[in-house]
């Protein structure tokens, strides 16, 4: 029986995690706090792995099943589905770093010299630095 969306709010929490199965290796994951994520199981260069792909109800069952024809695409054409969000996630993290030193280098001429610098070395330290 194909999964539903009055399945899934049917879901209530359990003492142990639930999968409720969509097919295609598409699973809603119900966690004890109450909490229904979308995960993707697949299999990449002979390991088993997961992608998250959003939580319930934020992201439908059409667009978990929408989510994972992409990553099943990417996968075929020999991509990893978790390598595109890391670079999706580097890329955000350069555009943060450009946008902070910009700022950076907007405000240091009203600031002193050793607060200047100090300014700059906590960004690069406590944001910048992974």
């Amino acid at each position: 029986m194909p999964l539903t969306d009055t399945a899934i709010r049917a879901v209530k929490p359990a003492e142990k995690p639930q999968k409720l199965f969509a097919g295609n290796g598409l699973f809603l994951f119900a966690a004890p706090s109450g909490i229904k994520s979308w995960r993707l199981k697949y299999r990449f260069q002979g390991k088993e792995k997961f992608l998250s792909l959003g939580q319930y109800p934020q992201t439908s069952l059409k667009e978990a099943r929408e989510h994972c024809a992409d990553a099943r695409k990417n996968l075929s054409g020999g991509i990893a589905p978790s390598a595109e969000k890391e670079v999706k996630a580097r890329s955000a993290q350069i555009l943060f770093e450009g946008v902070a030193r910009e700022w950076h280098e907007n405000n240091k001429a009203a600031w002193s010299k050793n607060y200047a610098e100090d300014v700059l070395e906590r960004i690069e330290r406590n944001i910048l630095t992974p």
